[in-house]
């Protein structure tokens, strides 16, 4: 427990966190089977805001990196300054502030282990990640760390001979993909690559044997025929099957509108969001073969399907097609994040759907909002679509620039970032016991506990541009433990490793270390596995980097069938387990987490099905 944890705050007006209703939960439904997070455009665009990769979640952060997103949260791209490798920050004009509060003597472990009474820290942070020091000074390395001089051109010296917008188009997601020009519907279609990498059902692919193939060319051209496609589904016995299916020619024309009777028993029609009730199937005897063969003859064979997130809907009715067309692929996000069919229509189209009146989703309506939404971004073009939205729907903004908003980082004899911000006549100030700073702060302020610091910081009417604060009082108690206390310690700190701790078996007879850490690391970072021989039959203990993983190996892999053999996943039995589920239902229950959800998709050999988790992250970075 030796590792501090650090928190960058950017002061920007607070954002009410808002959890999601049971209706938006359902709405996710076909993105969550993509295994990514979806995105709505509800999000006040003008707002600071910091987005983590998703691969980056598990991986705590050094203080290089930390200081990476300091440097850019301060200086930004008119200081000749990258975006940090880990995350992205939004807006980074709007920051006004940075607060790094330090904490020595806490980790991941003591947040989970009080997470009932940490209501604040839960509320008040919106981005949380594990950081992990490298130095024993962190507060001396932020303060003294070298600025990186930029390669190329700072960001003043791109806006002179060009377009401020064509600076924000340079990254932007959907230029990146589809480049500026205005193109033919083919260059919008998924290739085979893309359609195996989406989930979509494709010929000989395994997990789609038996699926219906349409009568299709092998190439379309520009101006074959768009056809808006969309399903609805009930719960049965077997899962989700289809109970609705709508399509529309390329007027928006509806040619198809059937409803299906799933083979299987139903155990909820979703009336909510499918509109359908056990009275409407009741005399219904279409079955999915025949809407299947209805599908086969009004579709041409240079047909192109168009649909949002339309993998589900064809998997559904166990239909393969060629050429498809997916919206939530062409208005696309940062780091494979999605917008919801509804934002789009709102947005772009100007025309609400999916409205709280209306009793479940109308097939037709979402299948011709699909449909124009394709026919829009074909017809307008990648560039123009962007222009014309690049507020409202994706949140950026083009600020005309003051000769100051540009005005690079004014050369100086050093690269100190302190040094620089006081050049920049940015405030600078550090509060905590006396450290070892090799630069003078005109701020600085030495203090001989926790509570004076607090207390000095809270007294500052006007807070400076960069702030830490260094709470060490913890930490030293702990250095000053006699032995009992020392080894109390260890033994609390025990307790709270084994939270990422799970006993697996009995195993089949020649499992080895290493078909253990096969199986197992689908589900998290593994830190420690060990073979339990004592037993009769073969068991494994399995040490996780991450609480997440343990939980996710016990929702999972518990029961699994391994070679015949189905296993058990457990965590031990301690004293401090005894009110772990309380704790976890609440993480998962707050409301940040609710309005936070991400998907994992586990390999298919091993579980073939997708479940969500909830990420509860330790250092916390609000914006």
């Amino acid at each position: 427990m030796e590792a501090s944890s650090a928190a960058a705050t950017y002061k920007e007006k607070k954002r009410k966190n808002i959890a999601p209703t049971t209706h938006e939960k359902a709405k996710r439904l076909k993105a969550e089977q993509e295994g990514e997070e979806v995105v709505e455009c509800a999000r006040p665009p003008h707002s600071s805001r910091i987005s983590v990769l998703l691969d980056r979640l598990q991986q705590p952060i050094t203080l290089k990196e930390l200081t990476e997103l300091l440097h850019y949260a301060a200086l930004g791209k008119a200081g000749g300054i990258k975006q940090p490798s880990w995350c992205r920050l939004h807006h980074q004009r709007k920051v006004k502030g940075v607060n790094v509060v330090i904490v020595e003597g806490l980790t991941q472990s003591d947040f989970y282990e009080h997470y009932l009474t940490m209501r604040h820290l839960r509320s008040n942070y919106t981005t949380r990640v594990t950081f992990t020091p490298s130095s024993n000074n962190v507060v001396s390395e932020i303060f003294s760390s070298e600025v990186a001089k930029s390669d190329g051109p700072t960001l003043s010296q791109i806006n002179k001979g060009n377009n401020k917008l064509d600076n924000a188009l340079r990254s932007h997601p959907v230029i990146m993909k589809f480049g500026t020009q205005r193109k033919g519907l083919t260059a919008y279609v998924l290739t085979q690559q893309e359609m195996i990498k989406r989930h979509y059902p494709v010929k000989g692919m395994t997990g789609f044997e038996g699926f219906v193939s349409t009568d299709s060319v092998d190439h379309v051209t520009d101006s074959s025929p768009l056809y808006g496609l969309d399903c609805e589904m009930c719960l049965t016995e077997k899962g989700y099957e289809l109970a609705r299916v709508s399509l529309v020619d390329s007027d928006g024309n509806c040619v198809l509108d059937e409803l299906v009777k799933p083979p299987n028993r139903i155990l909820n029609y979703l009336t909510k969001f499918s509109g359908i009730t056990a009275e409407m199937l009741q005399p219904i005897t279409t079955t999915l073969r025949d809407v299947q063969a209805k599908l086969r003859a009004l579709l041409p064979w240079d047909a192109v399907l168009v649909g949002h997130s339309l993998n589900n809907d064809l998997i559904a009715l166990k239909l393969i097609h060629q050429h498809v067309i997916d919206t939530s692929l062409l208005y696309r996000r940062e780091y494979g994040q999605r917008f919801k069919l509804k934002a789009l229509a709102e947005t772009v189209l100007k025309r609400q759907i999916q409205t709280e009146e209306k009793n479940g989703h109308n097939p037709i309506e979402d299948a011709v909002a699909a449909l124009e939404l394709a026919q829009y971004f074909i017809r307008t073009g990648p560039r123009q679509v962007v222009e014309h939205h690049l507020e409202e729907l994706w949140g950026y903004t083009i600020v005309e620039e003051t000769d100051d908003d540009c005005a690079a980082v004014p050369p100086t004899s050093h690269s100190r970032f302190a040094d620089i911000l006081k050049t920049l006549g940015r405030s600078v100030a550090y509060l905590g016991k006396r450290a070892d700073i090799s630069l003078d702060l005109s701020n600085q302020q030495w203090h001989n506990s926790d509570k004076e610091v607090l207390a000095s910081f809270t007294r500052k009417t006007k807070c400076p541009f960069l702030s830490v604060l260094h709470f060490s009082s913890f930490s030293d108690q702990l250095k000053r433990c006699i032995p009992h206390q020392e080894q109390q310690y260890h033994r609390v700190y025990a307790n709270l490793r084994d939270m990422c701790v799970v006993f697996a078996g009995p195993l089949p007879v020649g499992f080895s270390q290493r078909d253990v850490r096969k199986l197992f690391r689908c589900c998290g970072p593994v830190r420690k596995i060990k073979m339990l021989n004592t037993a009769v039959r073969v068991h494994a203990e399995i040490e996780f980097d991450l609480l997440e993983g343990a939980m996710l190996a016990i929702k999972t892999l518990n029961g699994l069938n391994v070679q015949g053999q189905s296993i058990k996943v457990q965590r031990p039995v301690h004293e401090s387990m005894l009110d772990l589920d309380l704790s976890l239902d609440a993480l998962m229950n707050d409301t940040l987490n609710n309005s936070h959800l991400y998907t994992v998709q586990l390999n298919p050999h091993i579980a073939g099905v997708h479940k969500e988790f909830c990420k509860g992250q330790w250092t916390h970075l609000r914006c």
